[in-house]
């Protein structure tokens, strides 16, 4: 059994691609959402740090590490689709020129696209005063990294080659996540293509779909108190 500690956040939905995906390959993992309240706080619990010690959400619980022994805790989104790939054997090829192809891409997608796009986000859309320079810098980054992506899916089904991978579904739910703050996709072809291939996936959908079983709030407005809790934060 793995429990996986979730929120409809874009991290968060990596790993529920994840896991649907695998059970539609043929490989599935039982699994458990315990869900992660960010806009109340529950990512500071004592008992999800001792898991997730950098407090950020999604985090992971295998019970039934390979090798066995006690349970196994993950946190990073992309470590944690790795892990997955890694105990399955999917998505993620064996051999390595292929592996790295994959990796690099996830990487990729940890430290540049999900930032950038996130500091697009909260720039645009939560900070409590627009501050015109942080707009601009963030928005232009994250077009700057979709005409990355946007060059690499041309010729190619998915963004490592022709089979679809963790990459892709660390990259997924980072397009344009922001419906008050959208980016214009209009001049990248590649990734409207992609993007729309990868949604029609019936386990991205029922991956999806969860975000509202979880949290029937989400998508709603965050009020000002857990815009506190989300952003005001610091080390003590």
């Amino acid at each position: 059994m793995i429990d996986l500690h979730y929120w409809p956040t874009p991290n968060g939905h990596k790993v529920t691609l994840m896991l649907e995906e695998l059970a539609e390959a043929g490989a599935p993992l039982q699994y458990r959402i315990v869900p992660v309240d960010i806009g109340k706080g529950a990512q500071f619990e004592p008992a999800y740090l001792a898991i997730s010690p950098n407090n950020k959400m999604p985090a992971l619980v295998d019970h039934d590490p390979e090798g066995g022994g006690g349970p196994l805790s993950v946190f990073e989104s992309g470590a944690i689709l790795q892990y997955l790939a890694e105990k399955t054997g999917r998505f993620l090829p064996r051999d390595l020129r292929g592996r790295w192809e994959v990796l690099q891409w996830l990487y990729w997608q940890m430290g540049g696209l999900g930032p950038m796009t996130g500091q697009h986000g909260h720039f645009s859309v939560y900070a409590p005063e627009k501050v015109p320079y942080a707009i601009e810098r963030y928005s232009r980054e994250a077009e700057r990294l979709l005409g990355v992506l946007d060059k690499r899916l041309a010729g190619r089904a998915f963004i490592a080659g022709d089979d679809y991978s963790i990459a892709d579904m660390a990259c997924h739910p980072w397009i344009n996540p922001y419906d008050k703050a959208p980016l214009d996709l209009q001049p990248f072809p590649e990734i409207r293509r992609w993007h729309a291939a990868v949604a029609a996936r019936p386990a991205v959908q029922r991956a999806y779909a969860l975000s509202k079983t979880v949290n029937p709030d989400a998508g709603k407005p965050m009020s000002e108190e857990e815009k506190k809790i989300l952003f005001g934060q610091r080390a003590r």
